[in-house]
């Protein structure tokens, strides 16, 4: 498959704005290929003391008709040519957006935020140059060149063209020489600029940790050399750019002593007229632009192609987790879940996360998960939302295969409360109706009444229409985890999924939160994975977990009277509640 293959499709569709646009370019250079032929007539006529006023008027007016069309047709291939650049740009941005938004959880386990940043602005920005100004310049250096140099050989001299054109012949070598090395060189600007990127972001993400480490100098420090590093690989890259633009200047400027030299000859010879000298020189200014605008083109060429092999790698990458030709077509499915002698081990791992778990959820009950730090309680959760891919019938919703059902359907009944408690930065409002931009607000109020944030909400200045900071940074965390929770309950699913999603919340607060989800829960199969166990005792059933397996199972005074794990934390955390109170 060629390089264009992901933007073939627009060129489909845009091809004749592209088609016209070269063609009205054309025209506008054929345009310019008037006036230095009139130039030569108007000297030659002047020498030989022919020209009329009346010519003078003609040939003055006719010189500024042709600029003028020279000038509305450019603004018409700038709108075409350019303009579809610009388009092209949109279009390959959004189309890698939503590329990037299809493909799996753990691709962006792998690649970093800062590079994929540069990939969505600079390298796109380096294919719109290409198929912008890349393909003007591409043309202009063709067609003016052919164009001016056959007209050059019929019209004053063939030898005395071959002549001055002899130092412009060496351009295409220069170019070819320097054009390798700029695509190698960009490629590692573009990575210079991802680190920096990726160094800026996670630093601003990281503020509180840096600070409270007393670690701002150390983070000015690498981010200096991250900065330097760019600039090495910029200057690195404008060094044979600026080898290569005035070697194409020197040698135009060469083409013009020699015509000077050479052509002076001629007119003195009476070989050619003055007309003919003056014509040569406006058609050699003319070729001058085409042939500077050889290595710049290449330069341009040269970054759009790195740049498409770069986004095409990502565009290549298929999503690991998608619906398959033995998708079932559903509308609905009941919301029991069973894990059948399951085990999982992440990609690329070598220990396996979770082995031989055997659970069966029937739909309206609530399962509790708890266990130590790593045991695989999130990893249980992740699975049933489908982030990972597992073995073909070992993970049943609803009787069915998870493997099976629509990823939207499994999707949309669920309402997952992760443990990062991850809010956008946009109103209160926008991120408890975020799955349906449509919610009434008596759901939304319902909601946060629901999770005890709501006199908070009440609190701030603009309240529901408060504006967060990346990532919520504006709220406290027991804050966060609340709306988090509310904005899984507004989307009223059919199976809630709460992970670890109380831990910054006092315990009084916790106990009213935990009896408003008593209501909420009621009627929907519910999985609550936590570390106190004052937020699990009243589940159906409570599994624990340790390094990937089930050690204890049942009801909370089962598993106290069971005297294991879950026995042992139970007791420690009530002492340190008594003592706590004592205090």
């Amino acid at each position: 498959m060629g390089k264009f293959r992901h933007i073939e499709e627009f060129f489909q569709a845009n091809k004749w704005r592209y088609i016209l646009g070269v063609f009205v370019l054309i025209f506008v250079d054929g345009l310019q290929l008037v006036t230095p032929k009139l130039l030569g007539y108007i000297t030659d006529s002047l020498s030989s003391h022919t020209l009329s006023m009346k010519q003078i008027y003609f040939y003055g007016f006719l010189i500024i008709g042709i600029a003028i069309f020279v000038a509305v047709f450019r603004f018409v291939w700038r709108m075409l040519i350019i303009g579809a650049s610009r388009d092209l740009e949109y279009w390959l941005r959004n189309k890698l957006f939503s590329h990037l938004e299809k493909l799996s959880l753990n691709y962006f386990h792998h690649k970093k935020t800062g590079d994929l940043m540069a990939h969505a602005t600079n390298d796109i920005n380096a294919i719109r140059m290409a198929f912008g100004m890349g393909i003007v310049m591409m043309t202009d250096a063709v067609f003016l060149s052919i164009s001016t140099i056959f007209i050059m050989m019929i019209s004053v001299d063939r030898r005395f063209t071959l002549v001055a054109l002899v130092p412009l012949t060496f351009v295409a070598f220069i170019v070819t020489f320097f054009g390798k090395t700029i695509q190698k060189r960009f490629k590692r600007v573009q990575e210079a600029f991802s680190n920096l990127t990726d160094k800026a972001q996670e630093s601003f993400s990281g503020i509180r940790v840096i600070k409270s480490f007393v670690q701002e100098d150390e983070e000015i420090d690498n981010f200096s050399k991250a900065n330097e590093n760019n600039l090495n690989e910029n200057m690195n890259l404008i060094k044979i750019w600026g080898a290569m633009f005035p070697l194409v200047i020197f040698l135009s400027s060469l083409s013009f002593v020699i015509t000077l030299y050479y052509g002076g000859l001629l007119v003195i010879d009476k070989a050619i007229s003055l007309g003919q000298f003056v014509t040569f020189i406006s058609y050699l200014g003319l070729l001058t632009w085409p042939m500077m605008a050889v290595g710049y083109v290449i330069n341009v060429l040269q970054r759009g192609t790195a740049s498409i092999v770069r986004i095409n790698e990502i565009l290549d990458t298929k999503p690991e987790i998608f619906d398959d030709e033995n998708s079932l077509v559903l509308d609905n499915f009941e919301e029991n879940i069973e894990f059948k002698h399951f085990s999982f081990t992440y990609p690329g791992a070598e220990v396996t996360a979770l082995s031989d778990i055997n659970i069966k959820l029937e739909k309206g009950k609530t399962l509790a998960i708890v266990g130590k730090t790593g045991s695989g309680k999130t990893t249980l959760a992740n699975l049933i939302v489908r982030l990972y891919n597992v073995e073909r019938d070992s993970l049943l919703i609803g009787g069915y295969d998870i493997n099976n059902i629509p990823l939207n359907l499994l999707r949309t009944k669920i309402g997952y409360v992760p443990q990062d408690n991850f809010l956008f930065s946009c109103s209160i409002r926008e991120n408890i109706a975020f799955a349906d931009e449509n919610m009434t607000f008596d759901k939304i109020e319902g909601a946060v009444k629901i999770t005890s944030v709501y006199d908070d909400i009440m609190d701030f200045p603009q309240k529901f229409e408060t504006q967060l900071g990346e990532r919520g940074i504006t709220l406290s965390g027991g804050q966060k985890q609340r709306i988090s929770i509310a904005r899984a309950i507004a989307k009223e699913p059919a199976i809630m999924i709460f992970d670890d999603c109380l831990s910054a919340v006092d315990t009084k607060t916790e106990e009213k939160i935990l009896k408003n989800l008593k209501e909420v829960t009621k009627d929907r199969t519910s999985i609550i994975i936590a570390h106190r166990i004052s937020t699990v005792k009243d589940a159906d059933e409570i599994i624990v977990l340790d390094e990937g397996r089930i050690i204890e199972r049942g009801s909370h005074d089962d598993l106290v009277a069971l005297d294991g794990y879950y026995s042992s934390i139970y007791h420690k955390q009530l002492l340190e509640e008594k003592i706590a109170r004592e205090e």
